[in-house]
């Protein structure tokens, strides 16, 4: 059989990945943080795109309602529309007519003016000679010049962060330029809880000196404030408080050692290997509880992002629910059509032509993916309330199983595309903020057949049973599955302890021993202790320490 090329034919199918349906899958995916930092880097490359106010939000809104006004701007300009992709569906058209009207009025003077602005009346030279300008008292920091107050916030100082505080007691405790060096090293490895996470023998090697140098520069910071600093894991951390009490005893220093069998509250094995008593190992529990396990916390860490909810829910007077999108949360972008027209009117190279046309499709791009965004996160957002209608109603207890085909089927989409319209989105509820995927969880089969139970339904009923149970009468897996078979949920020990485990709660044989040394305690120092009714947790001014193994 000879070998030869020849010219064929063959029909088949194949998934396109259009740059409008790369992007529409992108901005779906996206948080709104994500989001925010997309666009303003997006308002950075492309010189069509422009954030709008909070105030021009309705306005644009409407503008983007109204069609065929963009489109027929932007044909005469001489661009071509951008092609439909597959999964964009619906698409929108700025009303340019009107948004150019806007543009021109307001940005047609920042770009035509020649100059800088005039200078207000009754400047003082003296004022500006000192590099003042007449607006910085007024209302360049707070509100414009009307009379409002300033904006005192702006004149309130950082708060020093823990490396800072570091140095700076550095710089006193050294004067040699070598030993600050190594210092350094050693404080760029801390961490914000105050612990030093990098290795010693790294950082001798990265710097070229001695290993045992460098342990002394790390024994001198660990006397520095906060006291507790610069330690390596959490036995160091309470030893270096103690020793600055005068409290690191040789007993103390085997119960420092053995802090997990404090977190199992196995009293009586302490008290044999610190060759001491009961009542004596109490009063060194209640020491080390009032010592810090994070020295470095009260210095603050990384600022906060808060939580922005991308759907408001709401009940409505007729009983249903109302679901609206967050208007905070909602991107503000428009294209400047005016300004597209007046810079392809005096382009005449190409290689201009070229760019602001691929802009002019871009922003329209973006601006279609955005509204589109919006539609399939509020359907798949609406589609949950309707399922969850008797968790928002009731509590956690009547969560419904729910999974994302069954939200796929409900609004005809595709199972990856629920999966990314709810990652990383946050509902505000009448029962708190809730991320999405909260409401998807497995479903556990009812003993009579009935409808079946949501598993955070029942993992709240193993925490409810746990924290409701006396000192006296501590429930096993084995009891907590016959209560819940009581209840109608057939469910397997191992599935439990699974959750038990999920909720950081110990074992039945660890919990007994927690709260009978609780008993003791509260028998020996019963002001320590807020019992509510039950024996609860040792009650202390100092903040908790969260010990491996078990529970502060």
């Amino acid at each position: 059989m000879a070998i030869a090329t020849k010219l064929m034919m063959r029909q088949g199918q194949a998934l396109v990945m259009t740059p409008q349906l790369l992007l529409a899958i992108k901005l779906l995916q996206f948080s709104s943080l994500e989001l925010s930092t997309f666009l303003h880097e997006e308002l950075e490359r492309n010189p069509l795109l422009e954030a709008s106010d909070a105030d021009s939000g309705p306005d644009l809104a409407q503008n983007l309602d109204e069609g065929g006004a963009g489109e027929e701007s932007s044909s005469q300009a001489g661009f071509d529309e951008p092609r439909e992709g597959d999964w964009a569906q619906e698409s929108f058209a700025v009303n340019a007519a009107d948004l150019a009207a806007d543009l021109d009025t307001e940005i047609g003077n920042a770009f035509e003016s020649d100059g800088p602005p005039a200078a207000p009346a009754g400047r003082e030279p003296a004022a500006e000679e000192a590099g003042l300008s007449a607006t910085a008292w007024t209302g360049a920091v707070g509100g414009g010049g009307d009379g409002e107050a300033p904006n005192l916030e702006a004149y309130v100082a950082a708060q020093p962060s823990l490396k800072d505080h570091l140095v700076e007691q550095l710089a006193l405790a050294y004067p040699d330029l070598r030993d600050r060096i190594i210092g350094q090293a050693i404080i760029d490895g801390i961490d914000e809880a105050g612990y030093l996470r990098d290795d010693l023998g790294e950082i001798a090697a990265r710097l070229g000196a001695d290993p045992n140098h460098v342990g002394a520069v790390l024994a001198t910071i660990q006397t520095f404030d906060p006291s507790g600093v610069g330690a390596r894991d959490l036995a160091e951390c309470l030893a270096i408080q103690l020793r600055e009490r005068d409290r690191f005893d040789p007993a103390m220093q085997i119960f420092v050692a053995h802090l997990s069998l404090l977190a199992k509250r196995d009293l009586a094995a302490l008290a044999r290997l610190c060759g001491v008593d009961e009542e004596d190992v109490i009063d060194m529990a209640a020491e080390v509880r009032r010592l810090d396990p994070k020295p470095g916390r009260a210095f603050g860490g990384a600022p906060i992002q808060p939580l922005i909810a991308d759907v408001i829910v709401r009940p409505a007077g007729d009983g249903a629910w109302l679901v609206e999108l967050n208007s905070d949360a909602l991107p503000r972008v428009l294209v400047n059509h005016s300004y597209a027209t007046r810079v392809s009117a005096g382009a005449t190279r190409d290689e201009d032509k070229s760019f602001i046309t691929t802009c002019l499709q871009k922003a329209n791009w973006l601006t279609k993916s955005l509204e589109q965004r919006s539609r399939t996160i509020l359907k798949v957002a609406s589609e949950i309330v309707r399922q969850q209608d008797a968790f928002l109603a009731k509590g956690v207890e009547h969560l419904r199983p729910l999974n994302l085909r069954t939200i796929a089927d409900a609004t005809a989409m595709h199972e990856s595309t629920v999966s990314r319209a709810t990652s990383n989105k946050y509902m505000m509820t009448p029962r708190g903020i809730y991320e999405l995927k909260y409401f998807f969880s497995a479903s556990i089969a009812a003993t009579t057949g009935a409808e079946s139970h949501s598993a955070e339904a029942v993992r709240f009923k193993i925490k409810q049973m746990i924290d409701n149970e006396s000192p006296n009468d501590v429930l096993s897996d084995d009891a907590i599955v016959a209560r819940l078979k009581a209840v109608d949920i057939d469910i397997a020990r191992r599935t439990v302890a699974k959750y038990r485990g999920s909720l950081r709660i110990p074992s039945s044989v660890d919990r007994r021993r927690e709260k009978q040394g609780m008993m003791r305690e509260s028998a020996r120092r019963p002001e320590a202790f807020a019992t509510h009714g039950r024996i609860g947790r040792l009650a202390v001014p100092a903040t908790p320490i969260d010990f491996p193994g078990g529970r502060s």
